[in-house]
């Protein structure tokens, strides 16, 4: 017998955008394997010269999906994808796709986004603000539609640190609607350097444009059954379909990969700050329950004044500051290190912006400098230092992200699951309140090692990586040691000749 989730989903027609990105497949995977949907359309956009038919078959061998096609062979049949791209004006439909999507959908979840920190804002606002302007205008047009769910960040007002389940139009230097027609009206490079005076208050591009999304839906959405999910910094999956899981090297994530591969040894992060991390599978069903909530809202005609706001982020009760967060990347070095390391994992965690420069040349750049030397010299091509300076350049956008904590309100969501049966809870969890976050980092640690660094988590190969870390670590602390004695002897040296003269 179906939950209410399930009995809302059943022989639903989906538009998903964004279904080839992190989170666009976790739900997708999650729909097909625990609803029994009619179709999902997806927009895809040809990449690299491959058709968007090949794109999704290769699918069948990522192992997000390895446990649905289990249970359910054929359940990708039920993805049919839609060419187009949200760079273009009106994503790029063609009109028979426009007028097919307009005839059978009910349910769209505009999920797709640039998360690039530093795009250029003519890209980010074409993706990020005008897509969604464009989405709304399909929905419009859709006869039978039942929710439109817009997946949004929990940072489209990370100028607040205290940040409610509400608009905040306010903020915003010009409203959507002007933005969007001065893009119109100028060049990409004049709208390039009018970023500072747009932006105002806004540290990048990606905040910036998903907040004027927000007020381009409170603009022209609110005639539509629309609902907004705000996750926080989304990562690796909890408990399905899979541990672990993760495709992708951006966030702290990156920095667990960086400090496990003894790449990364110094960072801008307050060890004191809050960090504000949700598992991806957790994200993927509260997509689903919220909307779910506006599908039962709408067929009951309780539609709200505005649309309905849902956060995801670390639960009060249960909060994780970077210096855990750190301390679980360092535990990796027991619990699963990898096989290929270039120097025993360590970090330095600055909050100071004058020293992390002195401190990244000392424990960047002038061990890059040696290691692309002995590169050199064996023939094969330099690479640490190159690798440096993105790292260098990822840290300086992630600064203000990794040394503030913010607070997350989340009463809308707690009602939500609140609302839920006791089956749909169990199935669709996301209680930020119970995560063992101990628990959670020891899988992630080893889903990385596994999906990041194709190290399979065998005995011989943890056993190899057990055996590489403790040489490193003998190397590492013999180093040390010299490197006191030099230090200890140029002071003494220096304080003789000062008591000479």
């Amino acid at each position: 017998m179906d939950t209410d989730i399930q009995y809302s989903f059943r022989s639903k027609t989906i538009f998903l955008t964004g279904a080839t990105g992190f989170l666009g497949k976790v739900i997708i995977e999650k729909i097909l394997r625990t609803t029994e949907v009619k179709r999902i359309y997806i927009l895809v956009r040809p990449k690299r010269g491959i058709d968007i038919q090949e794109r999704i078959a290769a699918w069948s061998k990522d192992p997000i999906f390895g446990v649905l096609l289990q249970s359910k062979p054929e359940a990708l049949q039920r993805i049919s994808p839609i060419s187009g791209d949200c760079r273009d004006l009106n994503l790029g439909i063609r009109e028979i796709d426009k007028r097919l999507l307009a005839s059978e959908v009910q349910i769209v979840i505009h999920g797709a986004a640039t998360v690039r920190f530093n795009e250029p804002l003519h890209v980010a606002l074409a993706i990020n603000t005008r897509a969604t302007r464009s989405m709304l205008h399909l929905a419009k047009e859709m006869k039978q539609l039942e929710v439109f769910l817009y997946i949004s960040t929990a940072f489209s007002n990370c100028i607040l640190l205290q940040v409610e389940e509400k608009f905040y139009p306010e903020h915003l230097t010009c409203p959507s609607d002007q933005v969007l027609a001065i893009s119109e009206m100028v060049t990409d490079e004049v709208l390039d350097q009018m970023e500072p005076a747009l932006l105002g208050p806004f540290p990048n591009t990606y905040t910036y444009t998903k907040a004027l999304a927000e007020d381009v839906i409170l603009r022209e959405g609110c005639d539509l059954p629309v609902c907004i999910f705000r996750p926080a910094i989304i990562i690796a999956t909890h408990k399905e379909p899979v541990s672990g899981w993760i495709d992708n090297m951006y966030g702290p994530i990156a920095i667990l990969y960086g400090v496990a591969k003894g790449v990364l040894r110094v960072a801008l992060i307050n060890k004191d700050a809050q960090a504000s991390l949700v598992p991806v599978d957790y994200c993927a069903n509260v997509t689903i329950a919220c909307a779910w909530k506006t599908i039962k809202e709408n067929q009951e005609g309780r539609r709200q004044k505005e649309p309905t706001i849902y956060h995801l982020s670390v639960d009060e009760g249960n909060k994780l500051s970077h210096r855990d967060f750190i301390q679980y990347a360092l535990d990796g070095r027991k619990q699963c290190p990898l096989t290929k390391m270039i120097w025993y994992p360590f970090i330095v965690c600055l909050s100071s912006t004058w020293l992390f420069p002195i401190a990244a040349f000392f424990l960047h750049i002038v061990p890059g400098f040696f290691f692309d030397f002995a590169l050199r010299l064996s023939g094969r091509k330099p690479r640490l230092l190159n690798t440096y300076r993105k790292v260098h350049k990822t840290l300086s956008v992630l600064g203000p992200f990794s040394k503030n904590s913010w607070v997350f309100d989340m009463r809308n969501t707690d009602h939500l699951r609140h609302l839920m049966s006791e089956e749909d809870r169990r199935m669709f969890a996301f209680d930020m309140d119970r995560l063992d976050w101990q628990g959670y980092f020891r899988n992630a640690l080893l889903g990385m090692r596994l999906y990041l660094g194709k190290e399979a988590p065998t005995p011989l190969s943890l056993s190899k990586g057990l055996q590489l870390i403790e040489r490193l670590r003998i190397i590492h602390f013999c180093l040390m040691i010299l490197l006191c004695w030099i230090a200890g002897f140029f002071l003494f040296w220096l304080t003789k000749l000062l008591v000479k003269f």
